[in-house]
C-alpha cells in the first residue's frame, strides 16, 4: 500500500534530450549531485526520439537513480512537446527545465528553493555562465533581488525555460509551451509566468546555470531559421504583451526587448531571402506589425540603431534596409545565440550638443531620414575612475578621471553634483580638471583623445544641511553633458571603510559607499550612520597610582572632532558636573583618562562628546563594572569611600566620608552576631 505520509519532491527537474551526446550525462549527473539532496528531487528525461545513444545512456543513469525517470517518445521536432511531456508528470513543488547540453551548479537547486520558499516566489532566476565560448545574459545578474517583477529589474531580457517555477503557478495558468512555434516556443510561457508571478527571485551571487556551447555547433539558439519563423517569434510576442499590459510606459518597456531581439533577427533572414518578390511580400507583412505597437515612448527607449532599423521598415524601404543590414554585418559583432545587428563604435558627428551616428544614410538628400535616427547621445556611457577620496573635517576632497565614451575632451565643463536623496535638491561645483595623457590610447585604436579628463574638487561640508547626498559627476565636452553616479570605479586604495567624523560646527558627516553597486554618498547628519556606536568604553577600574580615581579605558572611532570636545563627564544627584578631556594614546583610536572620583554624592559616569559654543552633544553611558570594588582612601587624615551602586545600566558610585561612630557600631554589632552564633553551636 502507498504510504501517504511520504513527502512529495521540492523539485521536478525535467531535461528534453535529443541526440544529447556525450552532454546529456553531465547534465543528468549535476542533477542527480545537487546539495539539495536526491531524495528531494524528481528527475524527469524524455529521450524525443534520439539516435545517438542518449536514450541508452539515459536509461543507465536511470537504473542507478530511483528519483529519475525516463520517457521515450518519438522525435517531435523540437523541445516543447518533450517538455510539455514532462509538465504532466511532474509532483514536485517546485518545475525547473533543464536543457540537455547544459548542467548546474552543485547548490543551484538548493539556493533556488530557498529563495522562492523565503521570498513567496513564483519564479526563480538562477545566475547563468558561458562555457566553451557561448555567452550568456548578464544584466539582469548585476545583484540580488529577493523579489522583483519585470518592470522593476531586467528579466524579461532572459525568456529561456531555465529558471525554477512553482508548479502551482503552472498549475493554475495551464502554462504548456507552444508547440507552434519552431523557434522561441519557450518565451510566451516564460512571459506568461513572469507577468503572473506574484514576485520574481534573482540569485546572482552563485553560478547556478552552465550553459555550454556544443563543439559541433548545433546548439538549438545557433541554427538558422527562416524569416517566416522568426515573424511568428514577433508576432507572438508582440501580441502577447499587449493582451496582458495596457498601452503605456510599462508595454513600451517589454515591447522593447522583442523590438530590438527578434525583430533584428527577423530582418536579418529577410535580407538572406534570396527572391526580391518574396522579401518585398515579408517587408509589408513586417511593417504593419511595427506600426501596430510602435509608439514615441518605445522610439525613445529603442538604441538608434534599432529606431533606423524600424524607420525603413515601417516606410518600405527595402534597399535601405539591405545596406543597413550589410553595413551593420561588417562590423562582426555577435551576440549569444545568433548574429546580431547592433553596430559598435560608429564614427561620430557632434552638432549643437548631441552626438550622431554615422549609420548609413545620415542627412541622405533623398532619403530624408530623421535625425532622430542616428542621434545616440543617451547611448554613449562615462567612464570614470575615483583615485582617490579623502574625508576630513573642513571637506571631502575627491580625485580621478571621467569622460564620456568617444567624445574628445574639449571644451570640458566638468561638475561634481550633489543630490539630496530625499529632496531631489542638487549642488553643483566646479571641479579643477587635471591632464590625463595617454587615457584611451588603447581604446578605439587611439582614435579619441581624453587628455584633459582628470579632475580633483573638495567638497566644503559646512553648507550641507543633513540628508544623505549621493555623489554624481556631471561630464561635459564639446558641449555634451552626461552624468554619472561616482564611486563604482575606483582604485584599490580607496576603500570602502565607513568614515565618519564630527565638523568644527558640530555635524557629523560620514562617507561611505552604497552595498547594491559600491557608490559614495556623504551622510550629513546622521541620517543613517549615528555617532554614539563610535564612541565606547572598554573597561573602569581604580587607578593604582591615584587615590580615588577611576582609570577608563575605551575606543573613539571617529576620523575626527573638534579639540577638547571629547571627555569623560561624572553627573551628580545634585545636580554637580565634573568632565576630564580624553586624549587617544593609540592611533586606532584607543584612549585611557584619569577621572577623580572624590567629592561626596552620588555619581553617574557617561562618554562625553560635546562641540563647544554650538549646542550639540552625544553621550554614551559607561556600562556597570561588575568587577569594580569599593575603594577607601584619606583625605585631611579622614577616611574616605566610593562604593558602585547596583541596578543602574550606567556606572553609578556612592561617595562618602567614613562615619566613625556608625563604623564602630556596625563592626560592634557584627562581632556580638558572632559571638551569639558561637555560643549557639557550642
Amino acid at each position: 500500500m502507498e504510504n501517504l505520509s511520504m513527502p512529495g519532491p521540492d523539485v521536478t527537474v525535467i531535461i528534453a534530450a535529443y541526440n544529447a551526446m556525450p552532454y546529456v550525462t553531465r547534465s543528468v549527473t549535476s542533477v542527480l549531485g545537487q546539495s539539495l539532496g536526491a531524495n528531494r528531487i524528481e528527475l524527469i528525461a524524455i529521450d524525443d526520439g534520439s539516435t545517438d545513444g542518449t536514450a541508452q545512456e539515459l536509461d543507465r543513469l536511470a537504473a542507478q537513480a530511483p528519483l529519475m525517470r525516463v520517457i521515450h517518445q518519438p522525435n517531435s521536432g523540437g523541445p516543447a512537446g518533450p517538455r510539455n511531456q514532462g509538465i504532466g508528470q511532474a509532483t514536485g513543488r517546485y518545475v525547473f527545465f533543464l536543457d540537455a547540453d547544459d548542467h548546474l551548479g552543485p547548490q543551484a537547486l538548493q539556493r533556488m528553493v530557498a529563495a522562492a520558499d523565503t521570498n513567496g516566489s513564483d519564479v526563480v532566476l538562477g545566475r547563468i555562465v558561458g562555457e566553451g565560448g557561448r555567452s550568456a545574459p548578464r544584466s539582469m545578474f548585476r545583484r540580488n533581488q529577493p523579489r522583483t517583477d519585470v518592470f522593476a529589474s531586467r528579466v524579461y531580457w532572459t525568456l529561456n525555460p531555465m529558471k525554477l517555477f512553482r508548479r502551482e503557478l503552472i498549475d493554475r495558468l495551464e502554462l504548456r509551451f507552444d508547440t507552434r512555434l519552431s523557434i522561441g516556443e519557450d518565451q510566451p510561457f516564460v512571459a506568461i509566468a513572469y507577468l503572473e508571478a506574484a514576485a520574481i527571485s534573482v540569485i546572482a551571487d552563485y553560478d547556478c546555470l552552465h550553459w555550454v556551447a556544443r563543439e559541433d555547433g548545433s546548439n538549438i539558439t545557433s541554427r538558422i531559421h527562416s524569416p517566416r519563423m522568426w515573424m511568428e517569434l514577433f508576432k507572438t510576442m508582440t501580441e502577447l504583451v499587449a493582451q496582458h499590459v495596457p498601452a503605456g510606459p510599462d508595454r513600451d518597456t517589454l515591447m522593447l526587448r522583442h523590438f530590438a531581439v527578434e525583430l533584428r533577427s527577423v530582418v536579418l533572414q529577410l535580407c538572406q531571402e534570396p527572391q526580391r518578390s518574396r522579401q518585398d511580400t515579408l517587408l509589408r507583412e513586417l511593417a504593419g506589425l511595427v506600426a501596430r505597437y510602435w509608439t514615441e515612448g518605445l522610439a525613445a527607449r529603442l538604441p538608434a540603431v534599432v529606431r533606423l532599423r524600424c524607420h525603413l521598415i515601417r516606410h518600405n524601404l527595402l534597399d535601405g534596409l539591405l545596406s543597413l543590414v550589410r553595413w551593420e554585418l561588417g562590423q562582426g559583432v555577435t551576440g549569444y545565440g545568433a548574429t546580431t545587428l547592433a553596430a559598435t563604435n560608429p564614427q561620430l558627428h557632434v552638432e549643437n550638443g548631441r552626438a550622431y551616428a554615422l549609420y548609413p544614410y545620415f542627412r541622405h538628400s533623398t532619403l530624408n531620414v530623421p535625425d532622430d535616427c542616428y542621434d545616440i547621445t543617451t547611448e554613449l556611457p562615462v567612464r570614470h575612475r575615483v583615485d582617490s577620496a579623502g574625508l576630513n573635517a573642513t571637506g571631502l576632497r575627491l580625485t580621478g578621471h571621467a569622460y564620456i565614451d568617444r567624445i574628445t575632451t574639449t571644451e570640458v565643463s566638468t561638475e561634481v553634483v550633489l543630490r539630496d536623496r530625499a529632496s531631489g535638491h542638487e549642488r553643483r561645483l566646479p571641479v579643477r580638471q587635471t591632464p590625463t595623457l595617454g587615457l584611451g590610447a588603447d581604446e578605439d585604436n587611439g582614435c579619441y583623445g581624453y587628455a584633459m579628463a582628470g579632475f580633483d574638487v573638495t567638497i566644503d561640508l559646512a553648507p550641507l544641511p543633513p540628508g544623505l547626498w549621493d555623489i554624481f559627476l556631471a561630464v561635459g565636452a564639446q558641449g555634451i553633458t552626461k552624468q554619472a553616479r561616482l564611486g563604482s570605479n575606483r582604485t584599490p586604495s580607496v576603500t570602502t571603510a565607513i568614515t565618519s567624523l564630527i565638523t568644527p560646527q558640530g555635524t557629523a558627516a560620514t562617507l561611505y559607499t552604497t552595498k547594491s553597486y559600491g557608490n559614495l554618498t556623504l551622510d550629513i547628519g546622521e541620517s543613517q550612520h549615528k555617532v554614539p556606536p563610535h564612541l565606547r568604553v572598554t573597561n573602569a577600574t581604580w587607578s593604582p597610582v591615584a587615590s580615588a580615581t577611576l582609570c577608563v579605558s575605551g575606543h573613539c572611532t571617529l576620523a575626527s572632532w573638534p579639540q577638547g570636545s571629547l571627555a569623560l563627564r561624572a553627573q551628580s544627584s545634585d545636580g554637580l558636573d565634573h568632565t576630564v578631556a580624553v586624549q587617544l594614546t593609540a592611533p586606532d583610536g584607543t584612549f585611557t583618562a584619569l577621572l577623580p572620583t572624590s567629592t561626596p554624592g552620588e555619581w553617574q559616569f557617561s562618554l562625553h562628546l560635546a562641540v563647544p559654543g554650538k549646542g550639540v552633544c552625544w553621550t554614551v553611558p559607561i556600562p556597570p563594572q561588575t568587577s569594580l570594588q569599593p575603594a577607601r582612601w584619606y583625605r585631611l587624615g579622614l577616611p574616605h569611600y566610593a562604593k558602585p551602586l547596583p541596578g543602574h545600566d550606567t556606572l553609578t558610585l556612592r561617595v562618602g566620608r567614613v562615619q566613625l561612630f556608625r563604623a564602630a557600631r556596625n563592626r560592634l554589632k557584627r562581632g556580638l552576631g558572632r559571638a551569639v552564633r558561637w555560643r549557639g553551636m557550642a
